[in-house]
């Protein structure tokens, strides 16, 4: 797409050190996103990775210098007091596995923060396509790195395909989203995927989300939207 459009592939600028800080962030959320919905249950990967805006508005306060008052505050504490009824670290059969969906929250949120930092003349399609090629050496490695392959005899390319095309595209319009949207619009329509999740989790693979992360990943969505009203709002002011 990016060639179609007469985009610059050449350009240095996907060196920069914010570009590269993305790229890594890119990898990370992408392995710990993998693994977690190898190991852990759906719906509880997407209520937990779907606290990646919250986490990303403490980065924006941490590192841009963006003001956020005492609402959202308040409000980033019950969704992260959410994601711990969600991951429950006390519980008597605590799985470790959920870790990677953690990785996967801290890295995606950084991902996001480092999207909005990015010069804003680089097309979207470039960005993707810079994020995609430096994830592949990265990729490479991990994947020889635990004895793998590539391309395993067993590989159902009726799945991996539609995979490839469905990722691609939905990553290109998130990246398109992110930098010509207004976040407080954007983001809610993120946590449709702790719905989607849910509902294939439990229509597919029998799961059984148990009350407490009910409970948690709706204090998520009520928490990530409220922040982002309280946002848009005093934009707006």
């Amino acid at each position: 797409m990016a060639i179609t459009r007469g985009e610059n592939l050449a350009d240095v600028r996907a060196f920069k050190p914010i570009l590269l800080i993305r790229y890594v962030s890119e990898v990370a959320g992408m392995i710990g996103m993998v693994m977690a919905l190898a190991t852990v249950p759906l719906s509880s990967v997407g209520a937990i990775t779907q606290a990646s805006p919250l986490l990303a508005v403490v980065g924006a306060v941490v590192f841009l210098q963006e003001k956020v008052g005492w609402r959202r505050w308040a409000s980033i504490a019950v969704g992260f007091a959410g994601v711990l009824m969600i991951v429950q670290p006390g519980a008597t059969q605590f799985d470790s596995s959920v870790f990677w969906a953690i990785l996967a929250l801290v890295a995606l949120a950084a991902r996001d923060l480092t999207t909005r930092m990015v010069p804003v003349d680089m097309p979207s399609a470039s960005l993707a396509t810079f994020t995609m090629l430096a994830a592949l050496p990265m990729t490479v490695v991990w994947t020889y790195w635990h004895g793998e392959t590539l391309f395993p005899r067993e590989i159902n390319w009726w799945v991996v395909l539609p995979m490839i095309v469905l990722g691609s595209s939905g990553y290109m319009l998130l990246i398109a989203s992110l930098r010509t949207g207004e976040v407080s619009i954007v983001m809610p329509y993120r946590y449709t995927r702790i719905l989607f999740l849910l509902l294939l989790g439990i229509m597919v693979f029998g799961e059984k989300p148990n009350t407490l992360m009910l409970l948690g990943a709706a204090l998520i969505i009520l928490s990530g939207v409220y922040v982002m009203w309280r946002e848009r709002l005093v934009t707006k002011s």
